[in-house]
């Protein structure tokens, strides 16, 4: 059994790579890999700066290779991570290491947030749940320990930091942010916890603006009157979660031909809010989560002292966790064992009390005896076998749990040695799926 992940993230790939491969429908990504007999568990985690999806199975790693080739995308823009690695890249990803921002608290939110869409398509089991949880956890204890997330720590905070530097101050200017969401309000706070500008919000739905204004002192645009406001503002920053663009380039070409001056547009969505070509406009300024990398940079900075024990802490975890695992694995293999006792053991009683009754003239009351007999037997029978089990689990030994599995009617099990027919059916399986970006 194998536990692999691919990841296409913000170290790698640009925002129009993590855009095309961008999943829209996870339960079309989940239904697919779970159709491979091979893969048991998957989960997929989205968020502005990573894709990534999770599985668990036979040849998993394999599988998500061939998976990967759907999306069109070249590839050295993605990491393939199997077992310890995989494992360790998750704990990594919750304790904020792997982020742009350093430390951030949202990518907690996000990987709960993913786990349970995951887990409610049908894609989490007994493994998954177990990593995911053990995940959030990881991340909160470094958190708490090492106060890595002490200070501005957010996409929201890094745009609101580059339009600083771009504008030199914003105090006395006026922003108009466009969404109200999580990321929407990290900005409007970041905004009211640094600077005395007006803050104008923008929302599809205009009650979650008039929310978010009241709590940080801005003040709530209806989204049909955008081009109104955009005329009066000197930053736009857009952070909705549509799938659409919410500025196109003949919008904001009509907004520039009726305006003085030029516009610092920011753009952290993902699928993107605008539309790439604006940049192209005179006395625009496009910036997207690409152009955040030199403040992450300075963020590393900051926090690298806090980074070596926020990695100690990982490493216990993740021996903690691969414990757990193992022991997981043990267990499965000894309970199909039980059960497969279980069920021969009830068939034999009752044969074996029909003929002693026919001879004998038995009554019930002989049942109780034959089956402590028989329970005596098959503990002691399969006490050896579940010893080298867990001495299995214990020594990294997991073939001879699959061996058991398999032996033992599991259906988490696939042969090592399949024949050519098999890897072939197995490849025309995947070829035939839908082609290009998923969802």
């Amino acid at each position: 059994m194998e536990i692999s992940c691919m990841v296409i993230s913000h170290k790698k790939a640009p925002v129009q790579i993590l855009e095309k491969v961008w999943q829209k429908d996870i339960r079309k990504v989940i239904e697919n890999l779970l159709s491979f007999d091979e893969i048991f568990e998957c989960a997929v985690l989205l968020t502005c700066n990573r894709v990534e999806i999770y599985a668990v199975g036979n040849n998993s790693l394999k599988i998500l290779k061939e998976f990967s080739d759907r999306m069109d995308v070249e590839k050295h823009y993605i990491d393939f991570l199997r077992d310890d690695e995989c494992l360790e890249h998750i704990l990594r990803v919750s304790s904020g290491l792997e982020s742009m921002m350093v430390g951030e608290d949202q990518i907690l939110g996000q990987i709960r947030d993913y786990y349970n869409i995951s887990k409610n398509l049908g894609g989490v089991g007994k493994y998954l749940e177990m990593i995911f949880s053990k995940a959030i956890n990881t991340g909160r204890k470094v958190r708490n320990v090492t106060q890595i997330n002490q200070g501005s720590v957010s996409i929201g905070s890094a745009a609101v930091e580059l339009a600083e530097s771009e504008l030199g101050t914003l105090k006395n200017k006026t922003v108009l942010l466009i969404g109200a969401g999580e990321m929407g309000t990290l900005v409007a706070n970041s905004i009211a916890n640094r600077s005395a500008c007006t803050i104008l919000i923008a929302n599809r739905t205009y009650e979650k603006a008039e929310e978010l204004a009241t709590k940080i002192g801005g003040m709530a645009v209806k989204f049909d009157m955008l081009e109104e406001f955009m005329l009066k503002c000197d930053v736009i920053i857009s952070a909705t979660s549509a799938p659409h663009y919410i500025l196109r380039k003949d919008f904001v070409e009509r907004v520039m031909s009726r305006r003085d001056g030029g516009i610092l547009i920011i753009d952290i969505a993902l699928p993107r809010d605008v539309e790439e070509s604006v940049n192209e406009i005179e006395n625009v300024k496009l910036f997207t989560i690409d152009d955040l990398r030199e403040i992450s940079k300075r963020n590393l900075e900051k926090r690298k002292e806090k980074i070596p024990l926020a990695e100690k802490i990982i490493r216990e975890e993740l021996a903690n966790l691969k414990n757990n695992l193992k022991e997981v694995r043990a267990n499965s293999a000894i309970s199909l064992m039980y059960s497969s006792a279980e069920r021969i053991k009830k068939d034999e009683i009752i044969e074996l009390y029909n003929k002693l009754s026919a001879k004998y003239n038995l009554n019930e009351e002989v049942l109780p005896i034959i089956e402590e007999f028989a329970n005596s037997l098959i503990k002691k029978y399969l006490r050896i076998p579940t010893i080298r089990l867990r001495e299995a689990a214990r020594d990294g030994r997991p073939e001879i749990i699959d061996y058991v599995e398999y032996l033992f009617g599991g259906d988490e099990f696939v042969p090592h040695n399949k024949d050519e027919k098999a890897e072939n059916g197995k490849a025309e399986k995947i070829s035939s799926g839908s082609k290009g970006k998923e969802g």
